[in-house]
Parts: structure tokens; sequence; C-alpha cells
């Protein structure tokens, strides 16, 4: 079984993805730590993440990156929203999440073109959206909390940034498969919303057992 979990940045897909996996038993992958990874990387080299080739370069790194902690600053994640807009970006990192989504068991993942170009075979497609203040107020207290001097008015711009770019690339733009459930987390908390998403994925199972009891 595969679950594609997409959305916008600061929407709840994250935490919504691992509780999924979790509820089903299932692998799970936060496909935008890759790129998080490739953002980091190309800071590290000196780079310009708005350049491709030095974008691609940022591609090559060790695994073991992806649980450093040092990419979930705000700085890497802006980083992360700019090289993802380039498509020999997206291409070098598109076989890992196709493989990981193929994978014997299965597997939940998260990103932004899961539904659409990943995994478009994916069993369930979730797209979850929040408004952008929404979205900006979870952003901004998760910075406080982490001890980061922020502003919300310069959080919130951030974010309706990426949700531009993320929006208007050229390459595996982010948008909701036709098939995908909407689900609007704006007004819910974390346990309602996952609660929602454990609904919508068991009903899309059922409709398909029963389109197919074989």
């Amino acid at each position: 079984m595969i679950i594609a979990v997409d959305g916008p940045t600061a929407s709840g897909k994250g935490t919504i993805s691992k509780r999924l996996a979790a509820h089903f038993d299932l692998p799970f992958l936060d496909t935008g730590m890759l790129y998080r990874a490739v953002g980091w990387t190309v800071k590290q080299q000196g780079g310009n993440p708005d350049d491709e080739n030095d974008a691609v370069k940022g591609c090559v790194f060790d695994d073991g990156l992806l649980d450093d902690a040092a990419l979930r600053s705000e700085g890497i994640g802006s980083y992360a929203s700019k090289v993802s807009v380039h498509p020999s970006v997206r291409t070098a990192l598109d076989k890992r999440q196709r493989d990981f989504a193929n994978q014997a068991k299965g597997a939940v993942l998260d990103g932004r073109d899961i539904g659409t170009v990943i995994a478009p075979n994916a069993d369930a497609k979730l797209f979850v959206i929040a408004s952008p203040e929404a979205r900006a107020v979870r952003r901004f207290e998760e910075m406080i909390s982490r001890g980061e001097d922020v502003n919300f008015d310069d959080v919130l711009a951030d974010i309706l940034k990426r949700d531009d770019r993320d929006q208007n690339r050229a390459t595996a733009p982010l948008k909701p498969a036709e098939d995908a459930d909407l689900l609007d987390t704006t007004e819910l908390t974390i346990d309602a919303a996952v609660q929602q998403a454990i609904a919508l994925v068991n009903a899309k199972l059922s409709r398909r057992r029963d389109k197919d009891p074989a």
C-alpha cells in the first residue's frame, strides 16, 4: 500500500504522514528532507541555490545527512525551496523517491509532487492545506520554541514566497492530484487532522476493495 501526502509548507502534512505510517505500519519518507539536504550541501559548498549547476552539485550527499537537525532550520528550508525549482535537481531525486515508494511493504511519502509525479498510482492520496496565516502561526511558534529570533510578518512573507515558487515552477508544480482527497487543517488540532486523514485513507481503500474485490 502506498499513501501519498502532498501540500504546502506548514500545512501539517509531515506530522500527519508520520502518524499515518505508524497507524498502517508502513515505512515513511519525508521527501522534503531530500531537498533540504541538497540546499544544505549547496550552502556548505558556497553555491547559489538559484543557479541550476550549483544546485545539481548539491544532489550528492550522504544518507546520514537526512538525520541532521540542522536541516530543519528555516534558512535551509528557504534553500530547499529554491533548489527544488530546478528540473535537473528533481530528476536527480526522483528515482530515490520512487524506489522508496515501490518497496515490497509499501510506504507513506509526503512532499509536493508525490501523488502527481512520484507515485501517481498510490492507493490513497491526500492533499493537505491550511490558510497562509494559520501556517505562518504554526511556523512562527515552532521557531520561537527553538529559541530563534523571528518576526511573524517575515515568516508569513516567506511562506507566501515558497507557495509561489512551489505552485508556479515549470517542473512538477505543487497541485492536488485529480483523485486526491482534500484535507483542510486550518481549524483542526493535529489529533483531529490525523483522525480525518486515517478516515479518508480507509474510505479510499474501502472503495478500491469494492471496485476490485479480488
